[in-house]
């Protein structure tokens, strides 16, 4: 992997504030295919190899079976890195159709994930899911929380769910977008576009948030740090 020196260190920060590895931790990644789930992966595998502890890495991909998504690509590529792959199908698309009452396409499409995730890594022994969300992710997050439900809230980058027994943590808090995007350039990851009819076909209210703050920011190049510093608390909130 060539070397991110910036990227390394915000990842590395992350992982230390927060105390995201322990050591034996078995390590599941929710790998979509794109850019940030990817470079996320090289980060993990990265720091499995320099880090004075021993964790394992494996991966889960979700294929929603939807005809503009077909992540099977990375079936082959995964078997090149000899990291342990679980590719789990589940027609998501079929299922909203039938089963989603009052609520968005992708919050039901997020809610079957994330399911998914956790059962695969409960039954392979996996203790820890990582997810590729990373600080843009989390300012939107909290825009939307501030604006649409009146809460301080966004997501935590370590914390145990309801269930127990599964711990998720998410490395990329302290990690920018276009960092991911210059990394998986650089790296030439075989990153996977996802262009989800029920997703794109209107503007989101995350969609707004991401273009209100890169508005902001073209005046205020400290925004991001700012926001950082004022959403670090809520990262901390130790539930689901």
């Amino acid at each position: 992997m060539k070397k991110n020196k910036p990227l390394l260190r915000s990842v590395g920060q992350a992982l230390a504030d927060f105390n995201m590895i322990n050591d034996g931790d078995r390590i599941l990644l929710g790998l979509s295919g794109g850019k940030d789930s990817l470079s996320l992966l090289h980060l993990l595998i990265h720091f499995q190899q320099h880090a004075p502890i021993t964790f394992d890495i494996g991966a889960v991909t979700v294929d929603p079976q939807e005809d503009s998504f077909d992540p099977s690509p990375l079936i082959p590529y995964m078997e090149s890195l000899g990291i342990e792959y679980f590719y789990q199908q589940e027609p998501i698309v079929d299922l909203a159709k039938k089963h989603m009452d009052n609520d968005s396409f992708c919050s039901f499409c997020s809610r079957m994930k994330r399911g998914i995730m956790y059962s695969t890594a409960r039954e392979n022994k996996y203790n820890v899911l990582a997810l590729a969300q990373h600080l843009d992710d989390l300012a939107e997050s909290f825009l939307m929380s501030v604006f649409h439900g009146g809460q301080l809230k966004t997501m935590k980058a370590n914390y145990r769910i309801k269930a127990g027994g599964l711990r998720v943590i998410r490395p990329l808090v302290y990690t920018r977008e276009h960092q991911t995007t210059a990394f998986a350039q650089q790296q030439k990851l075989p990153v996977i576009f996802e262009n989800c009819p029920a997703c794109f076909a209107v503007p989101t209210q995350r969609e707004h948030m991401k273009q209100l703050l890169l508005a902001e920011e073209k005046t205020n190049s400290h925004l991001y740090k700012s926001i950082q510093r004022a959403i670090l608390p809520l990262m901390h909130i130790d539930q689901a």
